[in-house]
């Protein structure tokens, strides 16, 4: 099997998360183990740990760490430290709803029991569930996915949402997995994903460690060859879909959207329950995370670009809703039109 299957995205260690750190692939495969908040809070924002599940998943376990740091001696300080972790790890990236949506549950679920040690046992499992609950929903993603693309042998997609972005087997990359499990053709393309490269360094990387047929292509070829006839489907992530559909996903996925919709080919966001957000009306309520210039400016310390010019780097952009033809969720593939959506409960399993 894989390397990845030796290694967990984000794993609970005894008394600590391990995770894998996604800032030293592809050169190397490191375990970073996260034994305080401020440890948790900084994988989260330098994105050592991504994705929107993977950093729900983060969030949930670092709800512990943050219980075994604080040391309450009383049910109510140990409440206190709850509350006080959910605001700070929830903050940590605003745009994934999965993190504040995790940690709020870890809270809610230990918050009634009656003392600082059962409130920590209560925290665990709880977070513990989210991550198993994740696992087996990247499991049925890839296999509706799978059912629901029966002849699409040819996939193209953004950014990074595998293993590496999830609890399982991933969420678009799940659908990909499921296919090649089944035995199945695929292949895939793989949109670079500037300026930090996640389709570049984790999702070619993830793919050619579990044998899957990939190709990178940089992300303005994209339109070009979807218009060429070569992609049967584009499927990809989503770090928030707000009620009527309008999704939030890593910045690109808009002008795929656009450049699926001219060419024909269908366009299809793969993501959990916990990535839908009903109480956020339409796209233009997700707030979209601005990251730090030199993302842009400079690659790993070297700059590119005059030191001194502006940038603009948004972390998501948003796509309207009228341009997804599905969404694939471990509940089912939903299709337009897409009232439905308002009434999905966040992080419902079956």
């Amino acid at each position: 099997m894989n390397a990845l299957a030796h290694a967990p995205t984000v794993a609970w260690a005894g008394d600590a998360i391990e995770i894998v750190d996604q800032t030293k692939l592809p050169d190397a495969l490191e375990i970073l183990r996260l034994t305080n908040v401020d440890a948790v809070v900084d994988a989260i924002c330098r994105l050592a740990v991504r994705g929107a599940p993977a950093i729900g998943g983060c969030g949930a376990l670092g709800m512990v760490v943050g219980l075994d740091e604080a040391r309450p001696s009383s049910a109510e300080q140990a409440r206190a430290a709850l509350d006080a972790l959910a605001a700070r790890l929830g903050g940590a990236r605003p745009t994934a709803v999965n993190l504040s949506w995790a940690v709020r549950r870890v809270r809610d679920a230990a918050a009634g029991e009656p003392t600082p040690t059962a409130i920590r046992e209560r925290a665990l499992r709880e977070a513990q569930r989210i991550v198993d609950e994740d696992r087996e929903a990247c499991r049925r993603i890839g296999e509706f996915g799978r059912v629901e693309l029966p002849t699409a042998t040819t996939i193209l997609t953004h950014c990074n949402t595998g293993r590496l972005a999830t609890l399982g087997w991933g969420t678009a990359l799940g659908v990909v997995y499921a296919k090649a499990a089944a035995g199945e053709p695929v292949r895939v393309f793989a949109c670079e994903a500037r300026p930090l490269l996640q389709g570049a360094r984790l999702t070619a990387w993830e793919l050619m460690d579990a044998g899957i047929d990939v190709t990178l292509i940089v992300d303005s070829a994209a339109a070009a060859l979807l218009h060429s006839g070569a992609v049967d489907a584009v499927v990809l992530g989503a770090d928030r879909v707000a009620a009527n559909g309008d999704t939030a996903n890593k910045v690109g996925t808009f002008a795929l959207a656009v450049a699926a919709r001219h060419a024909g080919v269908p366009f299809y966001v793969a993501a959990p329950t916990s990535s839908f957000d009903p109480a956020t009306p339409s796209g233009d309520q997700i707030v979209i995370e601005e990251r730090p210039a030199d993302e842009v400016r400079a690659w790993r310390g070297h700059y590119a670009a005059p030191t001194g010019v502006k940038v603009w780097n948004p972390a998501f952009d948003v796509t309207p809703h009228e341009l997804i033809t599905g969404f694939i969720t471990e509940v089912g593939v939903i299709h337009p039109p897409f009232s439905a959506l308002a009434s999905v409960r966040t992080g419902a399993h079956p």
